[in-house]
């Protein structure tokens, strides 16, 4: 329909939509393809003949226009999903992989046997996203562009908190009840307080409420599933030329200057309507900021788009899960899955990206690829004309795209229709549905002269490869993310840890994990400092000509965007030459001062406890300069050093200066608790006790019930696995407890570690209590 094909381009008008395309692909050939080879061409010609029998050149020019847009004004931008499976896309700039040499399949995306719209998902560096999408409606109008809606169905916690108002529950009984889920669906939730109705008590024993919490359980397996409210959904946007409100009904956003149309992205692609999808990515941002840094400190720009993709010592890092901060392979599952991969090429950063996804896990997908990888298990083919389809992986199925070629080598299937195929396993279907699939399947292998028994066996693989499969040219855009971030934390680590923690909140690791990175990296990191400090983390030359990592003074709590800016508007006359100079020029309330003293912001100035007694000296008035008295001489005892990182992991999450555990070493030592690293070096099978600060905690649903812990130290990160049986006995202290003793068994496959945990008891029972001070 007319309404589905997005306005003509504003711009200097070609002869036709596709002429204009057909020249700006030619035009780029020699840039992407300096050795032009037939096969580029011949690809080329063959994808512009499907878009123009197709009659999306416009579309395709729009995306370009978009991105041309992003470009040109400094925002770092890159295309991913099965649009980095076509040339075209990739002659104009949308994505960043060569579908060529990496063997990607343009079908997946869009072919001339099938009737479904091509989806092109871009990421933009999430701090200019917005102006992006602002671009779009001041190019095509409100009338013509729509952000896509989500329809927000109940989670358990929002669930519990509005069913518990409709049942008069205490605010207090809500929020324990909540306190309880390890779930976010109501039904699991339901189940979960089920088992613990008998906690629902008082203090004295007598059921607290116990009938409407007795009410709520059957209430959330109802409203499971139930619309909530109506979203903007990440980045979906439709273009029409026809305006949309005589196609769709729209309402403004609470956003202002964007229009939301009240279909989700599913109704939308079954209307005809092709969607953008502008996203998000804090990693862009974070890439962006730190090549700022590089130019600033080396005054050259590095062309990260052109890095060869074969540099060994980066391969290196993978193979000893060196990732933490980088993008898709610092998670706590990658870090285990590294040593036991050991990337050697891009092509192995690519299954990484893949094959660490809740969907191989479950189906089964990954221990048969490592064994055969490690060359403990014999690479097999149900069918040898599926040996050119699966040899990159080993025989396993593993990428949407191969789904389409078994189908097409097996069975003789378009390349369209074989995807048509994929999309329908993937979705529930009846016994009937599945039936007439697998006859058409198996008559088309039959036809190729496989036999019923091993087109059916083929066809079960297919069918449960199908949810869970992952698209390759999905995977190979991240994956080229993940070597650039890589590559900075290599080479330029000040400038990346600098720019990732600006951008946080990203990744998997909090603050205070990547700052004990840094400091594992030789990267300085400095205190904030009232006169030194910007509102953001900065890198500061020091006297030996090394760039350090100087804390902002965003990370203390209190302090707040307003006090920073009367900070800021008082250093702009002078620095600050002391407490009263501060407090009188910036007036900051008393309480903020006071956590600016604690955070060590301040230590230019004086010891913290002798600055915290002056400041108490001072007449603070509402709305009037704090008065100076005359100072009372006082000798206090100086601040013990664990007590200073004690007050800064209260005020900031972290410190800059020791990581909190460093001041147990020696009385941990001496009870033979090992540090992490200790850990990472003992024999499989050792009885070892380990203590540390809980960093990361979860419990995935593929793990069946097992309890996966991240604990961090002054050497680094360990992880703690706890099965379901140890997890129900030691509930309350793994959840609750900040710093953990942990006891049990060292694992080892290959180069990852892990300890099997037994037993777990607080840190303060064993160290606390001897009020050890720090040395």
């Amino acid at each position: 329909a007319a309404a589905s094909v997005p306005p003509s381009l504003r711009i200097q008008p070609p002869p036709s939509a596709f002429t204009y395309l057909y020249q700006l692909c030619h035009a780029r050939l020699p840039r992407r393809y300096p050795d032009l080879r037939p096969a580029v061409l011949k690809q080329l010609a063959h994808e512009l003949e499907i878009i123009e029998q197709a009659g999306l050149a416009e579309y395709f020019l729009v995306v370009w226009d978009i991105v041309r847009f992003a470009r040109a004004e400094g925002i770092r931008c890159q295309g991913r999903g099965s649009a980095a499976n076509s040339i075209v896309a990739y002659l104009l700039g949308i994505t960043s992989i060569d579908p060529l040499q990496h063997d990607l399949l343009f079908e997946r995306f869009l072919s001339s046997d099938k009737f479904t719209m091509p989806d092109i998902d871009i990421d933009f560096a999430a701090d200019r996203r917005e102006e992006v999408i602002q671009y779009v409606y001041r190019k095509y109008g409100q009338a013509h562009t729509a952000m896509v809606c989500n329809v927000v169905t109940y989670r358990a916690r929002s669930a519990i908190r509005d069913l518990g108002k409709t049942l008069e529950l205490p605010a207090a009984v809500v929020e324990r009840l909540i306190g309880q889920l390890e779930t976010h669906s109501p039904a699991e939730a339901a189940v979960q307080l089920e088992a613990r109705v008998s906690e629902w008590s008082t203090g004295d024993g007598r059921a607290a409420h116990a009938r409407s919490p007795l009410l709520l359980i059957p209430l959330l397996r109802q409203i499971d599933g139930c619309p909530r409210h109506l979203s903007i959904h990440s980045g979906g946007i439709v273009i029409t030329r026809a305006p949309l409100d005589q196609i769709v009904p729209l309402e403004p956003a609470t956003m202002p200057g964007r229009v939301v149309c009240q279909w989700d992205k599913d109704s939308v692609e079954d209307a005809g309507l092709i969607k953008i999808d502008l996203l998000a990515l804090r990693t862009l941002g974070m890439v962006t900021e730190a090549l700022g840094y590089v130019e600033a400190m080396t005054g050259q720009m590095p062309d990260i788009d052109a890095l060869p993709l074969d540099d060994p010592a980066l391969y290196r890092m993978l193979q000893r899960a060196d990732t933490v901060g980088t993008f898709q392979v610092e998670s706590r599952a990658q870090q285990q899955m590294l040593p036991r991969l050991k990337p050697e090429r891009f092509e192995d950063i690519v299954v990484e990206v893949a094959i660490v996804r809740p969907g191989p896990i479950q189906g089964g997908a990954v221990h048969p690829y490592l064994r055969r990888r490690a060359g403990n298990e014999p690479v097999s083919y149900l069918h040898p004309s599926l040996e050119p389809v699966l040899r990159e992986t080993l025989g396993v199925l593993l990428f949407q795209e191969q789904a389409i070629r078994v189908a097409v080598a097996a069975a003789g299937f378009l390349p369209g229709e074989a995807d048509m195929l994929r999309r329908a396993l993937s979705r529930n279907r009846s016994d009937a549905a599945m039936a007439a699939l697998r006859e058409r399947f198996v008559r088309g292998a039959g036809e190729r002269k496989i036999d019923q028994e091993t087109a059916a066996a083929i066809f079960a693989q297919l069918a449960g490869f199908a949810g869970y499969g992952f698209c390759k040219s999905h995977a190979a855009s991240f994956a080229l993310i993940a070597y650039q971030t890589l590559w900075l934390k290599h080479y330029h680590a000040p400038a990346f840890y600098c720019a990732l923690l600006n951008q946080q909140p990203m990744g998997f690791y909090p603050p205070e994990v990547i700052i004990g990175d840094a400091r594992r990296h030789g990267v300085e990191t400095l205190p904030p400092d009232i006169n030194r400090s910007n509102w953001g983390y900065t890198l500061e030359r020091l006297d030996n000509h090394r760039w350090a990592l100087r804390t902002g003074l965003h990370v203390i709590a209190d302090l707040g965007e307003q006090g920073w800016a009367s900070v800021e508007a008082a250093r702009q006359t002078a620095r600050f030459t002391g407490l009263e100079d501060l407090c009188q020029r910036t007036r900051l309330p008393r309480d903020t001062v006071t956590s600016l003293i604690r955070a060590g912001a301040l230590d230019a100035f004086g010891p913290r406890r002798q600055l915290l007694w002056r400041l108490g000296e001072l007449d603070y008035r509402p709305g009037e300069l704090p008065l100076i008295s005359t100072p009372v001489a006082v000798n206090l005892p100086p601040l013990a050093a664990l007590e200073e990182t004690a007050w800064e992991y209260e005020l900031m999450g972290l410190s800059p200066g020791r990581q909190f555990m460093a001041h147990y070493r020696t009385a941990l030592r001496g009870r033979g608790i090992l540090s992490t690293w200790q850990v990472k070096q003992a024999t499989a099978g050792a009885r070892v006790q380990v203590a540390g600060y809980v960093v990361v905690r979860q419990r995935p649903s593929t793990a069946k019930g097992i309890l996966f812990l991240s604990l961090e130290d002054e050497s680094g990160l360990l992880d703690l696995v706890v099965k379901p049986a140890v997890y129900t006995r030691l509930r309350d202290v793994i959840r609750g407890t900040p710093f953990l003793i942990a006891e049990g068994l060292v694992q080892r496959s290959n180069r990852a570690t892990s300890l099997l945990v037994h037993q777990a008891v607080p840190l303060g029972k064993v160290v606390l209590e001897q009020k050890v001070r720090g040395s």
